[in-house]
């Protein structure tokens, strides 16, 4: 990718041009912001640099920077050694003590100390190199082995935290006619998402209606808001495999972040900008991708007020405090290629006007909260609703309010800016059996490909699936349990299967699932296919039947 298309970020400051300005441009592509110069060559400028070599220490580090502060007297730690010319010098002790007598005498000795030490160092390098060598000392400058070179390739800067200009793109993101209409939306998300017809309905026609507001702008000087999205149903409803494939299906960069890990700012966790940091991270760093893109916030009840708690609740209702100039749109400093401002990375400017916002939650307890709401309007007579109405009711969340989600520990402000409330209703054992066969990429396909490569057939019989989902709804996870209890079987089949070569089919009953029985499998027979070989067994059953 063209380098031209990246800003140039200081070196120091970790700024980059749109907000520090010009840039110096040094040797090995370095960036130097004219603040930071400038910084640079003050502090440069007001150093006195002949009181330093006039400092005995320092030229002492220079000459022995591997024992810097030992004892002056011993040279390279051997004490009264000699010269390789037979004859005693003078120490460097003897020779301080000297000059210093002479500056108290007056002699002007302070400007001719760094002369004389020099030149007797000198003669010690000359006399002592054979003895340094065979010691293993040596003389030079201080180590700097602690720079790492590799810094300053490449501008000094990961790949990641590089900046795209912006305006580069000649072609827009999102193009009017390009926008499907909410009915094909919803006809393509039916293909990989089972039931949940009112949430796809939702989402379908608020996605339509924000790509319009972004691609038209203004009409007619009528300012459109978006409509942000609150997705609420038990665990394993499908809420973010339906945001996942709603961005697959609209190609725009999407970002799923987890509201558990975020906190108020100055804390320790990541900062709430994070979640704009991934979008732009899912955009290549293009900001203005970036604004037109969809964040979806996962786990969203869990920044739920804290009840009868007396300290400050900086992962509660804190931070849903500062979501709030995200949810409504502003200009947002958010740092590139980390989850916090504190590290040393550059920052660039998001306006998140343009972006849809989607949260989503389990909530638990939220149930609670809507029958003790509905009980409230039990009265007394023959026609009155009796109290324990509601508990049997399996759909309770789609009769949620705002009233039943500030109750659980939203604030209004945070509400308000989710106008879209959209509910998902728990899966029953027929949506689980439909989950199993019917998606494209469901999972008994996955299963199936993967037998497929060691040329074996998998199948699975419809009192299979229905016992597999019994065993999900008994683990009250939703389809994530679908996984885990598949893969509890497969995994004798799929270690054996290997060993033998002539297994051709393995099918899954609903015995097997149970425990009462095992697998079906079919050895391949010389010259008959598996298909040929069922047909056979059809003309011998009907056979038997017309005996």
């Amino acid at each position: 990718m063209d380098e031209k298309e990246f800003e140039d970020i200081c070196y120091i400051c970790r700024r980059p041009e749109s907000k520090a300005g010009r840039m110096f441009h040094l040797p090995n592509n370095i960036c130097i912001c004219d603040d930071c110069m400038h910084k640079t060559m003050d502090a440069v400028s007001q150093f006195d640099y002949q009181q330093m070599m006039n400092n005995p220490m320092f030229m002492n580090m220079l000459n022995n920077p591997f024992n810097p502060y030992g004892d002056p007297t011993k040279s390279n730690g051997t004490s009264g050694q000699k010269s390789a010319g037979g004859g005693n010098e003078k120490s460097y002790a003897e020779t301080t003590d000297a000059e210093t007598t002479d500056a108290q005498d007056g002699n002007n000795a302070s400007d001719n100390t760094a002369a004389d030490i020099l030149e007797a160092s000198d003669a010690d390098d000359d006399s002592k190199n054979d003895s340094d060598e065979s010691s293993g000392n040596r003389r030079g400058f201080p180590n700097i082995s602690f720079i790492n070179l590799a810094d300053f390739m490449n501008d000094g800067m990961p790949q990641k935290q590089k900046i795209k200009k912006k305006g580069t793109g000649t072609k827009p993101l999102i193009d009017l006619k390009s926008i499907p209409a909410p009915h094909k939306i919803k006809e393509q998300l039916d293909q990989y998402v089972i039931g949940q017809e009112y949430a796809k309905k939702v989402i379908s026609v608020a996605v339509y209606n924000h790509y319009k507001r972004v691609a038209t702008g203004t009409m007619d000087e009528i300012e459109i808001e978006k409509s942000n999205i609150l997705m609420i149903g038990p665990t394993g409803s499908g809420k973010t495999y339906l945001v996942k494939t709603l961005a697959k299906l609209l190609d725009v960069p999407l970002a799923i972040a987890d509201a558990t890990s975020l906190t108020e700012a100055g804390y320790i966790g990541d900062d709430i900008e994070s979640v704009v940091s991934k979008l732009l991270a899912a955009a290549d760093n293009d900001v203005d991708k970036a604004e037109q893109g969809i964040i979806f916030i996962d786990e969203i009840d869990k920044i739920a007020r804290k009840h009868n708690t007396t300290s400050r609740d900086v992962s509660g209702e804190s931070v849903q405090q500062g979501m709030l100039k995200l949810l409504e749109g502003a200009d947002v400093e958010v740092p590139v290629g980390a989850n916090s401002k504190n590290a040393m990375v550059p920052l660039t400017t998001v306006n998140t006007r343009n972006i849809l916002f989607i949260c989503g939650g389990a909530f638990p307890d939220l149930e609670e909260i809507i029958k003790q709401r509905l009980r409230k309007k039990t009265s007394i007579g023959f026609d009155a609703e009796l109290k324990d109405r509601w508990d049997k009711e399996k759909d309770i969340l789609s009769m949620v309010k705002v009233e039943d989600l500030r109750t659980f520990g939203m604030i209004p402000e945070f509400l308000g800016r989710l106008p879209v409330i959209c509910t998902l209703e728990g899966l029953n054992r027929d949506m689980l059996v439909r989950i199993l066969k019917e998606p494209k990429n469901a999972i008994l396909k996955q299963y199936q490909k993967l037998l497929e490569l060691d040329e074996v057939k998998l199948e699975f019989t419809d009192d299979a699936l229905e016992a597999i989902a019994d065993k999900a709804m008994e683990k009250d996870t939703g389809a994530r349990a679908l996984r885990s209890i598949i893969e509890e079987f497969m995994l004798d089949i799929m270690y054996e299967i290997p060993k033998d070569d002539n297994i051709g089919r393995v099918t899954i009953t609903g015995d097997y699932i149970r425990g009462t029985g095992g697998p079906l499998i079919d050895i391949r027979s010389n010259g008959y296919s598996l298909e040929e070989r069922d047909q056979m067994k059809q003309i011998a059953a009907a056979e038997t039947k017309e005996a």
